[in-house]
């Protein structure tokens, strides 16, 4: 698998685009032309080549500076990465999964050898050479969530399961769309997802919760979510409010191609093997409007998404300012012809 890493920034000067491969490659996240809350778990299995599935742990061409913008996040605000006492054999457990994943994904790019408790891990995109006892702590830089999610893209969370509930431990977040991993700390999973709007009313995350405490080891699921961003920014926490807040109200009619992004979570869940806990997986992928139209289904199917949406969800995803704007830029490549079903391309 031979990927090119772009050098880009997802601040300041905006830099960041995509690539025709990358763009083909995104996990558009509506299989029909309307979207609601849902469940919509699948299992997390390998899929088409060239598609953000073909591997379990994806790494594309945004990675070496996407791990550059998580390091700047931390060095500014080092709660973004925090993990409870007890959560230490649940982070030696994440630290093995996404070894392992990525090295058998991109047997070019990292390698991992075992002997024993004596480990060998090599990441060739970001020159790391390291050898180290696994569970022993003091033999590596950091704690191992953290040493292993700095190399990793998305944000991590890891909830621990007791009185039949699960409860968010351990994460690390820099790439988060507007929720607070020190705020959540802590909290179980209806406290958690308490802000979201028409689900609870739907039973959505009852059904959730009862599934994913019958997650099993070696199953993995996955699903998509998604809101909009103005600017290809990643951080776009809480905490740094005051940073991004005001870029909703620079949308233009003349802009919309290329400031307002549709933002995807390919969001994975993995029963790790010794804690019994959950790893929950949030890959954030970016597509600016004048990508998104570039897959000609893509181009008809989201306006007719965003027309469809509850009032409700338009203002709790943040889109009240700039919905109508980007759906009066897209209309131009929505020709009424009908779409195929599915995410892929056609």
């Amino acid at each position: 698998m031979n990927i090119k890493f772009k050098q880009e920034t997802f601040r300041d000067d905006f830099s960041f685009q995509n690539s025709p491969e990358a763009i083909r490659r995104f996990p558009f996240p509506f299989h029909e032309d309307k979207y609601m809350y849902s469940v919509n778990m699948e299992p997390h299995v390998p899929g088409s080549k060239g598609h953000a599935y073909e591997t379990l742990i994806d790494v594309d061409e945004h990675y070496i500076s996407e791990m550059a913008d998580r390091a700047k996040v931390l060095k500014e605000d080092p709660l973004r990465c925090q993990a409870l006492p007890h959560m230490m054999q649940a982070q030696w457990d994440t630290l093995e999964l996404l070894m392992e994943q990525m090295a058998e994904g991109y047997p070019d790019l990292f390698t991992l050898t075992r002997q024993a408790d004596q480990w060998h891990w090599i990441n060739r995109p970001l020159n790391i050479d390291q050898k180290f006892t696994f569970g022993d702590v003091t033999t590596l830089p950091c704690e191992p969530m953290e040493y292993i999610t700095r190399q990793s893209q998305g944000d991590f969370c890891i909830v621990d399961q007791r009185d039949n509930n699960l409860w968010m431990d351990a994460g690390i977040a820099t790439t988060q769309a507007d929720w607070s991993l020190d705020f959540d700390i802590g909290m179980n999973f209806m406290e958690w997802h308490g802000p979201v709007p028409l689900a609870h009313q739907m039973g959505v995350f009852e059904r959730a919760l009862k599934f994913l405490l019958n997650l099993q080891q070696g199953k993995p699921v996955r699903r998509l979510n998604w809101t909009m961003t103005i600017n290809p920014r990643l951080d776009t926490s809480p905490e740094n409010y005051h940073k991004w807040g005001s870029d909703r109200m620079t949308v233009t009619p003349e802009n919309v191609g290329q400031k307002v992004h549709l933002r995807c979570e390919l969001q994975s869940l993995w029963r790790l093997p010794r804690s019994n806990a959950i790893l929950f997986v949030i890959r954030c992928y970016l597509l600016k409007m004048g990508e998104l139209v570039e897959v000609p289904k893509w181009g008809r199917r989201f306006p007719r998404v965003l027309k469809s949406l509850p009032p409700e969800l338009v203002d709790y995803k943040g889109l009240t300012r700039f919905r109508d704007m980007t759906v009066e830029w897209l209309s131009k490549y929505d020709d009424g012809k009908p779409t195929s079903p599915g995410i892929y391309p056609d």
